[in-house]
């Protein structure tokens, strides 16, 4: 185990730091980039029954970082992973997550894009979109953290369910009255400041991992 020095090189001060761990989780599941991809998708799902797709979709993520948060630990010590390596490969899947949203690519940021006459249940929406791989090592990340923190890592992924309802029910509005320049805009934005997390996060990571040599 690393020791609490270590552990403090990794997000420093992340147990009484609401608003950092706040503003990670948020721009890992990116819903204002994910705002294409939603009313793409929910095009043929009937109008009434939009708004409810949407908030099933939210919960399911919601539902499933938590469960990652809390089974974390478990997993990373039945896989006989270290927090530093799950730091550096965090790093890496982070950054690559933020090159595309800088480099925006025609298949989304995803690889693809998933349309489908059918209402989507799970995939796209719930999973990747929302809570897609850098999602779960982002909470994985938060649950190596001591345990006294859990409560604030809760109200942190409520948090940032809240703002995915906000933003996703307004989907469709928000995309007409920006337009896709403004919407594409904001997400590099986004991707640029993710770049800087990761990049922070792997290097984190390295100077854990040479400390420990």
């Amino acid at each position: 185990m690393l020791s609490d020095i270590h552990r403090a090189e990794f997000f420093p001060d992340m147990s009484q730091n609401f608003f950092q761990s706040f503003i990670l989780l948020l721009l890992v599941t990116d819903p204002f980039g994910n705002v294409p991809l939603f009313v793409s998708t929910l095009r043929q799902v009937a109008p009434q029954r939009r708004a409810r797709v949407v908030i099933r979709e939210c919960l399911i993520a919601y539902a499933l970082l938590l469960v990652f948060m809390f089974t974390g630990r478990h997993f990373l010590d039945a896989l006989q992973l270290s927090e530093i390596s799950l730091r550096i490969g965090g790093g890496v899947i982070l950054f690559l997550i933020a090159l595309r949203m800088v480099f925006p690519r025609g298949d989304g940021i995803f690889g693809n894009e998933h349309q489908n006459s059918a209402e989507p249940l799970i995939v796209p929406l719930a999973i990747p979109a929302l809570a897609g791989p850098s999602a779960l090592v982002t909470v994985l990340l938060f649950s190596s953290q001591a345990n006294m923190a859990m409560p604030l890592y809760v109200a942190v992924i409520s948090m940032v369910a809240v703002v995915w309802l906000i933003v996703l029910l307004s989907a469709e509005r928000l995309q007409r009255i920006l337009g896709d320049a403004v919407m594409t805009a904001f997400e590099r934005l986004m991707g640029l400041i993710l770049t800087a997390l990761a990049i922070e996060m792997l290097l984190a990571g390295l100077r854990a991992y040479i400390a420990s040599l």
